[in-house]
């Protein structure tokens, strides 16, 4: 018999640490005044990007439908992190953006992944989490960026 672990594990422990991680990034977040944050604001918040993104564009690049992402906007929009204003190159089309209050949340999420992973350095020791995250880069796509993860999941 074999003591290797089932194979599917590795992607449940692999989940969990990213459960870990995130839960701890949006504890942080609540108590740095941004209680209302979910982890799914996060990818949102990524598609939208810097420059923003109409509603349409935003279920594309989360993989959701259109519907679903307009559900996110207004909600954000609410909470103050994102806000709809026209488009300066086409006056139909709306273009969702992220206020202050949501760039705030992505400067604070930042410094407080910076923390984490320090923190996840000390107690593994740097060169091996150095090492681990080598062989994740060379386990997967040279992209980090999917935002497609809601739509993975199912949830749009």
């Amino acid at each position: 018999m074999s003591s290797d672990p089932p194979g599917f594990e590795l992607p449940l422990r692999f989940f969990l640490a990213f459960r870990v991680i995130i839960d701890e990034v949006h504890a942080e977040l609540a108590r740095e005044g941004h209680p209302d944050l979910r982890p799914m604001h996060g990818f949102v918040f990524q598609a939208i990007g810097p420059h923003g993104t109409t509603a349409v564009e935003l279920g594309r690049r989360l993989g959701v439908s259109k519907q679903a992402a307009g559900k996110m906007v207004e909600s954000l929009e609410r909470a103050g992190y994102v806000e709809r204003g026209a488009d300066p190159r086409d006056a139909r089309r709306k273009i969702v953006r992220l206020t202050a209050r949501g760039t705030d949340s992505l400067a604070r999420s930042a410094r407080i992944f910076d923390r984490i992973r320090g923190d996840w350095a000390r107690a593994l020791g740097a060169d091996r989490l150095g090492a681990l995250e080598d062989d994740l880069r060379r386990m997967t796509p040279a992209e980090p960026w999917r935002l497609d993860m809601p739509g993975w999941f199912g949830t749009g």
